[in-house]
């Protein structure tokens, strides 16, 4: 199960991609976090199996995991290159396929956990059905960038958290910072992903440990 701070890599320096992935590893994240946009789920573009494949090793020897998070239509289509990629966990969105069951599964029979997402207008009932290894509840819309942390989202934690129950990794993805953070975590959550606030912070390092601390108080 995953647990604990997943730095997103959507808002590091690509340029400097690997010595960036190497600061949060150091600082002790145990989760990376790949955002995979398709242009059409959500407007933008961004990363592939290449992105998850270039880290791949630099993360397994930190003794850390990757997740990635598939805002993509049809995700079915995508499972087996991700995880041949290196993927540990992925993560496909409730809106995005008739086939949640068949590709959570198909997830799983590729070696990989399995998570499902949901946008903020989705209930979380809409989990009651299948039984993913993780739950993703998107704080923000997906796609858009430096958006605010919508403060509903505490609720739909905490009735997430009740239907999933105990056993069941339970994700936040947008507008996570130390405060927010904080705040999930009081409501169920257990992985948090942050992109921004850490690799947007003057001391990425640093802002690893200031949320960690806040998540584990």
């Amino acid at each position: 199960m995953l647990k604990g701070l997943a730095p997103s890599i959507l808002a590091a320096d690509f340029g400097r991609l690997s010595d960036q992935v190497q600061l949060v590893l150091d600082a002790g994240a145990p989760v990376i976090h790949v955002d995979v946009m398709d242009g059409h789920f959500v407007p933008p573009i961004t990363m592939g199996p290449l992105a998850v494949d270039a880290i791949k090793a630099q993360v397994e020897a930190a003794g850390a995991k990757i997740d990635v998070h598939l805002m993509i239509e049809r995700p079915e289509r995508q499972i087996e290159a991700f995880a041949k990629a290196g993927a540990d966990s992925i993560t496909i969105h409730a809106e995005s396929t008739p086939h949640l069951h068949y590709t959570l599964q198909a997830i799983n029979d590729a070696g990989c956990l399995s998570g499902l997402a949901l946008n903020p207008g989705t209930p979380a009932e809409a989990v009651s059905e299948l039984a993913p290894d993780m739950v993703l509840c998107m704080t923000v819309n997906p796609g858009w960038g430096g958006q605010r942390f919508l403060e509903h989202s505490l609720s739909k934690l905490v009735r997430l958290r009740t239907l999933i129950g105990p056993g069941t990794a339970l994700e936040v993805d947008g507008g996570i910072d130390a405060e927010t953070a904080a705040k999930c975590a009081a409501a169920g959550a257990t992985v948090f992903v942050a992109g921004t606030a850490v690799f947007g912070a003057q001391d990425p390092a640093a802002a690893v440990q200031t949320i960690t601390t806040a998540i584990t108080r």
